[in-house]
This record gives structure tokens, C-alpha cells and sequence, in this order.
């Protein structure tokens, strides 16, 4: 039996969107314009220095060696095919740098399945990126992100967190939040939101002792609970602010 090889590589999945759909319309001209669509892909992930792993019918599986160069293609490769129309041909791209399973030319396993989900994620003429694509790019492409948050992919158990490229500067992604970074910021609001309704409170019960005391009149003592409630408030308040700092 043949030892299965891994390797961790970065993994580019597209297919053409509603595919049968446009070639129930015009199976000639659509036949034609898959062919000029694949001949832009393999001239840019050549160009990238890349390869092209397996193909079925309207979708393929590239990989490369550098993940800059795989989002780069995809970018390079969608402008192309924006540009010359595709004849009514528009592609989905999914990338994701994970671990595969080499079986000759071809590459299986959940790196590449994750690749496909993200393309068939992905709106016709965009890419989507996984977390682990995010990390390596965002530093070293102009290009915008956006995170569209925790996505679960078709017959995965768990989630992942998926990024669309191209996105416009206003909606660039910052580094997705941490667990720990979304439980101290809750837990702030709430203290925050604890001290508003005590101040309240308090407020209401010194109203109510003023009013004792101007009935009851002199000597006049309602200053004194007033300076401990505020006191109160201000040793609540002071580690609040700065650990929101």
C-alpha cells in the first residue's frame, strides 16, 4: 500500500457561477467562454508560480507555494476576467493554507475541501479568504479585507472565520476579536450599565432624605449620606476606567 503524503500548502478552489444555467442559454458561446476563463487562470497562476492540481469541467484546484502570491493571483486573475467579460461567465474563489494529501498530481483532504466551501461561499466575481490566508496577507497586500465573521462550511463540524478580499478601506478588517477580548468587553459594559442604574437608585434615595430632612428642618444632616453615596459611586467607577483604557 502507498504511504499517503501531506504537505501544508496554500490552496486555490474556483468554479463558475450558475454554470448550468448559463450554458442551458447558449451551450456554444458559454463552451467558448469557459475555455477563455481557463486559459486566464493558468496563464496567472503560472505567472504566480503555481499549479493546477486537478480540474472538473467549470471549477479547479490550483496550489502555490507562497500564500501572497495565491491571493495575488486571485485578485490579478478576477480583474481579467472583469475586464474581458467572460461572456457571461463569473467566477467564486476560495483560498485556504492548510494540510492536503498528495496522491500524484492531485490534492484531497479537509485543506482542499475547506478551499472548495469558501468558494461556494464566495458571490460571483469575489473571494474569500480563511483565517489562516488572513494572517499571512494582511500585512503584505494593499488590497482591502473585510471579516464577515464565523461562517460554518457544509459538512464541517465547526466554524471558521472567513474574509472577503477587495473589500474598500472603510470596511477593512481588523484582527478578529479574541474569546477572552469578547468577555472583557461585555463584562465592562455591564459594570458600566450596573453603576448607571446604582447612581440611580442613590439618586432617588437622597431626594427622598432631602425631603426628610427640609420637613423635619434644622439642623440640616442630608449633606452627609450625599457625600458617601458620591464616595460609593467613585471607588466603584475608578477601576472601571482604566481597565477600559
Amino acid at each position: 500500500m502507498t504511504q499517503v503524503q501531506r504537505k501544508l500548502t496554500t490552496i486555490l478552489a474556483a468554479d463558475a457561477a450558475s454554470y448550468s444555467a448559463v450554458m442551458e442559454a447558449d451551450e456554444v458561446r458559454t463552451l467558448e467562454a469557459l475555455r477563455v476563463s481557463m486559459a486566464i487562470f493558468r496563464q496567472f497562476i503560472e505567472r504566480h508560480h503555481g499549479r493546477i492540481a486537478n480540474t472538473a469541467g467549470d471549477a479547479l484546484i490550483a496550489e502555490f507555494p507562497s500564500v501572497v502570491e495565491a491571493v495575488q493571483c486571485a485578485i490579478e486573475v478576477q480583474r481579467e476576467l472583469s475586464a474581458d467579460g467572460a461572456k457571461g461567465l463569473r467566477f467564486r474563489i476560495g483560498i485556504h493554507l492548510g494540510d492536503v494529501m498528495v496522491d500524484g498530481d492531485d490534492l484531497l483532504g479537509e485543506g482542499v475541501n475547506l478551499a472548495a466551501r469558501l468558494e461556494s461561499m464566495a458571490d460571483p466575481g469575489g473571494i474569500l479568504i480563511s483565517q489562516q490566508v488572513y494572517d499571512q496577507v494582511q500585512k503584505k497586500l494593499s488590497v482591502g479585507f473585510a471579516y464577515l465573521g464565523e461562517k460554518r462550511p457544509k459538512n464541517f463540524e465547526g466554524s471558521v472565520a472567513v474574509y472577503s478580499v477587495g473589500a474598500n478601506q472603510s470596511d477593512q478588517a481588523k484582527p478578529k476579536p479574541t474569546r477572552a477580548g469578547r468577555r472583557m468587553g461585555g463584562s465592562v459594559l455591564d459594570k458600566r450599565s450596573r453603576l448607571l442604574k446604582s447612581a440611580g437608585r442613590l439618586g432617588v434615595i437622597w431626594l427622598a432624605l432631602l425631603a426628610v430632612n427640609i420637613f423635619a428642618g434644622p439642623p440640616y444632616w442630608v449633606q452627609w449620606p450625599a457625600l458617601g453615596m458620591v464616595l460609593y459611586l467613585a471607588l466603584r467607577s475608578g477601576p472601571l476606567f482604566e481597565r477600559s483604557e
